[in-house]
Parts: C-alpha cells; structure tokens; sequence
C-alpha cells in the first residue's frame, strides 16, 4: 500500500491517511452574523473520509472580513453555529481544523464597514469581489502598535472560540497576501518598528501570534500556513534571498513552539526552498504543491513516497470529489470541478457531486 493511504499521527489524533483536504473559501455562511450552515455541515462531512480536512478560512474579527458571506469565529453565537460541523465530521469519522485568516489590506470598506488595516498604509493594487461586485480596494490603515498586539490577541480568542466549538485545532493562515504574510513581505510591510525593517522584525507579528494561538489552545492543535514567493494580493517576494531568509528564520521562530504542523502552498519556482523549509522543521509538513494551472492530482502521491513532504494537500479534486481518498487510491475516474460554483449560491457546486458509489448507482 502506498504511504499517502496509510495511518499518521497528528497532535495526538489518528488521521485515517495523508491526506489533506486543502482551506477553500466558499462563502455561504448564511447564517445571522456570519455563522455556518446545516449546508456547510453536510458539504464538510461528505469529505470526512481525507486524513484532514482544514476549513474554509473563518475571520477573528469584524474588521479581519475580506470577502461577502464569509464565516466569522470571534462570537460565541459563531462558535456554537460550527458546533454542527464539527459535530458532523466527528461522527463521520473525520479530523477537522478550522482555518483563521485576517486579510488586513485585501479587504474593502464595504464588506465590514470599516476602513481595511495593513502593516502599512500600502495598498494592494488590484480588485476585490463585494456585494457590489469588483472594487478596486481601499488604502489600508496602519495598524499602531497596540492594534498589534489587539490583533494577535483576537487570534488567540478565535482559537478558543474554535476549540469550543469541537474543532481538533486550528491553522493560523500566514499565506496568501492576507495580513500576516503582509507583516512577512518587504513590499507591504515599510515599518521601522519592532514589527518591521528586517526579516527578523518582520516575522514578529507572525510568530508572536503563533506563540499567542498555541499558549491558548496548545501548540498540537496548531498549525500554521505559509506561501513563500506567492505574489497573491499584489505581495512582492521576488528576491529570492530575502524571502529565503525570512522565511529561514521565521521557520526556526516557530519551531520551538511545539506546533501540530507546517502547511505550505508552494509558489512556482519555490521546491529548492520548499525543501529547505521542510528539512529545517522538526514536525509534520504538509504541501500544497505548485502544479501550474492543473489541480494536484495523483501524480503528487509520489511527494509523499519520497518523503518531499509528509501529509499532501488537495484544493480543486477535494471540493469536487468528496470520497477522493478512494478515487486516488483506485486511479480514477475523478469528477471536474466547476469553479462557477466556488463562492455563494446553494448546494449546486457544493455538495451535489458524487461518490464513487452513487454514480455506479
């Protein structure tokens, strides 16, 4: 049998194989106050059978929202609406981690009222999907000093919030273009502060949150997700020597802190790095390789085999193949998925594709 089918231990819990359903924003939390779904619910327990499936982002606070219909996990009454996907995974077998991302500069005023925060007053150039439709986005405010260490604060809560709510643990989405890989990257972080100027300043916010999330739920419940030269959300981390030697550092910065995991999205022209990061960590890796515009497939298995990586994380053939872990493990036949149905709408593109069984039905 190949090693991607066969049993891990992650944090204390026994994954049923290695792989990983990969955080894809749908954004139908319809619920009041940007809560989750019986819809949501049953979407996640139809793909309980990956080794672990990582949430959706969910935001840790009003002002951390990017994007329309998003789900939140800064309220009581959001913690206790997650509770039905947790508990619907859980009973179909499943590990769940739930994903918390602030976007910091990428959102737009219209999506939480509020004017969107960066490191820096730098906007991203480029638009942003709202209610309205594409805007181009705000120039962000800077956060001060004690909105730092607020924001860092919020994450801890929304951890809390997230255990509570029955989650295995959580990821802290460092990735992306969102606001901690914006305190990361030289072109959207110009402090001069303890939270910027140089790489070991600017990894503080990321790791200080790190240290934040584990002291309040445990260092094996956390995971942390990185993208190291990903240009998303107009980040720039085109000199190869810096990004490497932020990113360097920042992996020894977490490393003593005990974490369930390292999950990164790799960039294209990264896998040099990618190995590096992945020898230099003393826990479990998971990738999320760079494979061009086609989604990871079953060529990837061989990243485990190798031992490039230790868990494997799958996007595109997750959202439309609930039962992958079956697909991959027969060879097919894999359904497509329409990416006209990713964000919004009903249970059309999302919980409407079929297993293996229900098709040979």
């Amino acid at each position: 049998m190949s090693k991607a089918f066969e049993p891990y231990e992650l944090g204390g819990k026994r994954l049923a194989n290695r792989l990983v359903m990969a955080p894809m924003t749908r954004a139908r939390a319809y619920g009041a106050g940007q809560t989750t779904t019986p819809l949501m619910a049953e979407y996640y327990a139809q793909r309980a059978s990956a080794g672990l499936i990582i949430t959706e982002a969910a935001q840790p606070s009003v002002i951390g929202q990017g994007y329309p219909d998003t789900p939140g996990i800064h309220t009581a009454e959001q913690s206790e609406a997650w509770r039905q996907v947790t508990d619907a995974v859980h009973a179909a077998g499943g590990v769940v981690f739930l994903q918390i991302m602030h976007v910091g500069r990428a959102g737009h005023v219209s999506i939480a009222g509020l004017q969107p925060v960066g490191p820096s007053a730098v906007t991203a150039v480029g638009q942003v999907y709202t209610a309205a439709g594409p805007q181009e986005r705000d120039v962000p405010r800077e956060l001060t000093d004690d909105e730092v260490h607020a924001t860092v604060a919020d994450f801890a809560a929304a951890a809390r919030h997230a255990i509570a709510a029955g989650f295995d643990g959580v990821e802290i989405h460092g990735a992306n273009g969102y606001l901690v890989h914006q305190f990361l990257a030289p072109n959207s972080n110009l402090r001069t502060d303890a939270w910027g100027g140089s790489p070991e300043a600017r990894i503080r916010f990321a790791v200080e949150t790190a240290r934040a999330v584990a002291e309040a739920v445990g260092g094996d419940k956390v995971g942390f997700r990185l993208s190291p030269g990903n240009p998303l959300n107009d980040i720039d981390e085109s000199d190869a020597a810096e990004t490497e030697a932020t990113y360097t550092a920042l992996v020894e910065a977490l490393a003593p802190l005990g974490l369930a995991y390292l999950h990164q999205m790799e960039a294209a022209g990264q896998r040099e790095l990618t190995d590096k990061l992945r020898k230099s960590w003393p826990g479990t890796y998971i990738l999320n390789p760079f494979t061009g515009e086609a989604p990871t497939g079953p060529d990837e298995l061989a990243l485990i085999e190798d031992g490039t990586t230790d868990l494997l994380a799958y996007g595109a053939m997750f959202l439309a193949n609930p039962d992958l872990p079956a697909r991959l493990a027969q060879g097919g036949p894999y359904n497509a998925p329409d990416f006209a149905t990713l964000f919004g709408g009903d249970g059309k593109g999302l919980t409407d594709y079929p297993t293996l069984a229900e098709a040979g039905a």
